[in-house]
């Protein structure tokens, strides 16, 4: 029998936390061996389906001793507490929050080198938004204006989302430059236009019903392109948090982006 990654979940009370520990429960090489929240009452959480428990903390440092990935999906200030306290323990890390301040990317660049174990981040672990990404970056260089339209719960509390954001800038590296982006002569409402980066227009809207919506419309002289990816639910997200778990242990060193897993 293949030897099972033992994983351990910060932010194991919430949403993406709960079915990621309820997806390892069931990977025959995963097995969950702790979980970390900030909220947490008690000390052992259940494991779906009666499985068992395993020990949950409010301090990562408690639970990370019989890991051999941490997977984090809290904030970003949660995923900088991370960086600073997993490689040091010489685990490996997988980190799906955004937000993420630009010094703590520096830093867990610099840790897993000193570390010699893998770090992987992703603005979303969708398979679907990996090729998305991929199609923006081959479209971009074609057209001259681009608009991004993102919908998500009601209780996401970041606009722009990390995902857009993602998309947005891979639009515009491939483009070499910034999009034509034109002002309305007449706001009758401020901001109605949306947010401006690199000339790609962004648009949030939050609401309940959604988990995540990703559209990118690039347009030129009488016609347009429309580039859209939509999660269901966060079942969508496993897949690729299972290939990032099973795969950063043989990338040492700090990887950005579902699609460098993916061969994109």
């Amino acid at each position: 029998m293949t030897e099972q990654i033992r994983v351990a979940v910060q932010g194991a009370l919430g949403r993406m936390g709960r079915e990621i520990i309820a997806t390892l429960a069931k990977e025959p090489d995963m097995l969950p061996v702790g979980g970390m929240d900030k909220f947490a009452t008690v000390d052992s959480l259940a494991l779906p389906g009666g499985s068992g428990t395993i020990p949950i903390s409010t301090s990562l440092a408690d639970v990370i001793g019989d890991a051999d990935v941490v997977v984090d999906f809290t904030n970003g200030e949660g995923a900088t507490d991370a960086i600073d306290t997993v490689p040091a323990n010489g685990k490996h890390l997988v980190i799906g929050s955004t937000g993420i301040p630009e010094d703590a990317i520096e830093r867990a660049e610099k840790l897993a080198v000193e570390h010699n174990v893998g770090i992987f981040i992703a603005p979303n672990f969708t398979i679907g938004v990996a090729v998305m990404m991929h199609l923006v970056r081959e479209a971009a260089r074609f057209f001259d204006y681009a608009d991004l339209l993102e919908t998500h719960h009601e209780a996401k509390i970041d606009a722009p989302s990390g995902t857009a954001l993602a998309i947005a800038a891979a639009a515009a590296e491939a483009k070499g430059g910034s999009f034509n982006a034109p002002a309305a002569e007449k706001e009758l409402i401020a901001g109605t236009r949306g947010g401006d980066h690199e000339g790609v227009v962004i648009h949030s809207a939050r609401m309940p019903g959604k988990v995540a919506h990703h559209e990118m419309v690039f347009g030129h002289v009488g016609q347009t392109l429309s580039i859209k990816h939509d999660s269901i639910n966060r079942e969508s997200f496993m897949p690729g948090v299972m290939l990032a778990i099973r795969e950063i242990r043989n990338r040492p060193g700090l990887t950005i982006g579902l699609d460098k897993l993916m061969g994109l």
